[in-house]
């Protein structure tokens, strides 16, 4: 089958050979897999690309020295909690935050698109819960400084291509790197692309595998199918709960709960509001968002809150 290579393609295959620095050949590769017609004729000079593409970016760290081979990024914590998506390349990560947030990062069809740690914020249950995209983690190439940014990070989920012939050797790839760097394992598998033929099948069977260790979520990014489900999946694996309150004799606002950790205190929950109300604390009522009980529940300070509690201090 004839490649058919196009203008495009052929203009980047030219900025390729006349590249006199790794960023430039990485630059151009990247063109060149973005434009190269998708079919059984190109798959042995995508597989070309794809390697020259890997070799391109360790030529960049190792003559980047070792200071600039690992830089720092430290993406600043907000919401209610901070989850990192991680995974093999293409599995539409970017995608799926783009999706749930309104953070832009960048999508493309070829592979490492992702350079940099993306934030956006999901909003689920009246709270914000901030996701971060990061480049894929691979054999190839994994950005050196993967482990300082999930290590910072309250959860982690992987999100493959169920449908991709290598989805398991991606998978197991991301276990054994987070074991490595001594992180904790994904909260969550979610298997992106499920609109496409035959991921429903490839899903079923990862969750059949997997789903002892971590839950598992079908979902489409492309379609929107089920980020629903991905987005109470993500604010389960948190084990937060949503605590509103209530001054006596006024209307309980149910916009604005304050978030604390599952098993946390009606103190906790006191010291959120204002430092004072927790040291002179006497009792609180508690009330509930589907309770039809008007005269509230008095409870002590050690009481453990569960989610959607409704608390009226008494200091």
């Amino acid at each position: 089958m004839a490649a058919n290579l196009s203008p495009d393609y052929l203009e980047a295959e030219r900025e390729y050979k006349a590249a006199a620095t790794p960023a430039e050949r990485i630059a151009a590769l990247e063109r060149m897999l973005a434009t190269i017609p998708k079919h059984k004729g190109t798959e042995k000079l995508q597989a070309d690309i794809k390697h020259k593409l890997s070799e391109a970016r360790k030529e960049g760290q190792k003559k980047g020295g070792a200071a600039r081979a690992t830089p720092f990024y430290q993406v600043e914590k907000e919401g209610a909690g901070q989850v990192a998506l991680i995974g093999p390349p293409n599995s539409g990560k970017s995608q799926l935050v783009a999706a749930v947030t309104h953070a832009h990062p960048e999508i493309a069809e070829f592979p490492f698109t992702t350079r940099f740690p993306t934030p956006g914020m999901m909003t689920y249950r009246n709270v914000q819960i901030q996701l971060v995209d990061l480049p894929p983690l691979s054999p190839d190439f994994t950005e050196p400084w993967m482990p300082q940014v999930l290590r910072r990070a309250d959860a982690s989920v992987l999100v493959v291509d169920p449908a991709d012939p290598l989805v398991l050797d991606g998978i197991e790839f991301t276990l054994a790197f987070l074991d490595r760097a001594r992180l904790a394992p994904p909260k969550l598998l979610v298997g992106n692309k499920i609109d496409l033929p035959g991921a429903g099948d490839a899903f079923a069977a990862l969750a059949d595998l997997y789903g002892g260790r971590f839950p598992t979520v079908p979902v489409s990014a492309a379609k929107g199918t089920n980020l629903d489900g991905f987005a109470e999946a993500v604010f389960e694996s948190l084990g937060i709960v949503r605590v509103y309150t209530r001054a006596p004799g006024k209307p309980v606002d149910l916009t604005r709960p304050f978030v604390l950790k599952r098993g946390g205190t009606v103190e906790d929950a006191a010291r959120l509001v204002h430092k004072d109300f927790a040291e002179h604390l006497k009792y609180a009522r508690l009330y509930h968002v589907t309770s039809h009980h008007h005269d509230g529940l008095m409870v002590e300070r050690t009481h453990l809150v569960e989610d959607e509690d409704i608390l009226e201090f008494h200091i």
